[in-house]
């Protein structure tokens, strides 16, 4: 095995470890556009570790973010990656310990794409971990779920215009990540407050958030019904059943998605 097919293999082996939501999707995907999303989806994971390590000091986060964000803007990588994230390597699992990787794993043409919003994410990441992430308004919770996920949306945007030239509206692609990430917040409340975080603004309940969410999910819904049929369309709308799924089930009073109901729609997504 060369060392492309190794990576491929490595990269869509961590995939699958950590994204039971996009490994299916992403597996699907056509031969570069794959690696492409794969990639964006392994970078972000991997700042998103640090985000939500119990064990690291806020300062130690911090610093790995902010210095994450400036070396992805430098020619060359790699080596101040590794010297950055390596004396963590007992702490951080390895599709963090790994970023420099996944950023080599992707389509050297889409490859400014990643990193540039990678390395926006993990600058924007490192000044909630600051603020503790203390949502306290609306506007508090738009910047909070545009940082973890609506950006994210932008930047599948910005990918499937590289691929093939597919536009979409970038406020709908907003929306359809920051629905997939509210649904998320809905899903994980009771093991956020656990650990002492809230993303509920202040006054408000499940009723609130859940509307939040639906709006947010119906723009979304628009997002990908404006997609042409093809690759990009059948990535989007199995992401989006599960969290119309989900969200309808913490509606009932459920604690998430059982097996026998995400296969359910999984398999009507892939029929359809």
């Amino acid at each position: 095995m060369n060392e492309t097919n190794a990576l491929y293999q490595e990269a869509m082996d961590v995939l699958a470890e950590t994204s039971r939501t996009f490994f299916i999707p992403i597996s699907r995907l056509v031969p570069g556009l794959q690696e492409a999303v794969a990639s964006a989806y392994l970078c972000m994971r991997a700042i998103d570790e640090i985000e939500d390590d119990p064990s690291l000091a806020v300062e130690i986060k911090v610093k790995l973010l902010n210095e994450i964000s400036d070396i992805l803007h430098r020619p060359v990588y790699e080596e101040a990656l590794a010297a950055l994230l390596t004396p963590y390597k007992s702490v951080l699992p390895e599709v963090t310990l790994r970023l420099a990787d996944w950023v080599r794993f992707c389509p050297l043409s889409a490859s400014d794409v990643v990193r540039e919003s990678t390395s926006t994410m993990a600058r924007d990441m490192a000044g909630w971990v600051e603020r503790d992430w203390q949502v306290h308004t609306k506007e508090d919770l738009d910047s909070y779920t545009y940082c973890v996920a609506g950006a994210v949306g932008v930047l599948l945007s910005e990918l499937w215009l590289w691929h093939d030239g597919t536009e979409s509206d970038y406020t709908e692609a907003v929306a359809f990540g920051r629905g997939l990430q509210t649904v998320n917040i809905l899903r994980n409340r009771k093991e956020d407050m656990e650990r002492g975080v809230d993303y509920f603004p202040d006054q408000w309940g499940t009723e609130e958030m859940f509307a939040y969410t639906r709006g947010n999910l119906a723009l979304a819904d628009r997002y990908v019904a404006n997609l042409k049929p093809g690759p990009v369309f059948d990535f989007c709308k199995l992401p989006l059943a599960l969290a119309h799924g989900t969200l309808s089930a913490l509606e009932a009073g459920e604690e998430k998605l059982n097996r026998a109901a995400v296969i359910e729609i999984v398999n009507q997504a892939s029929a359809e």
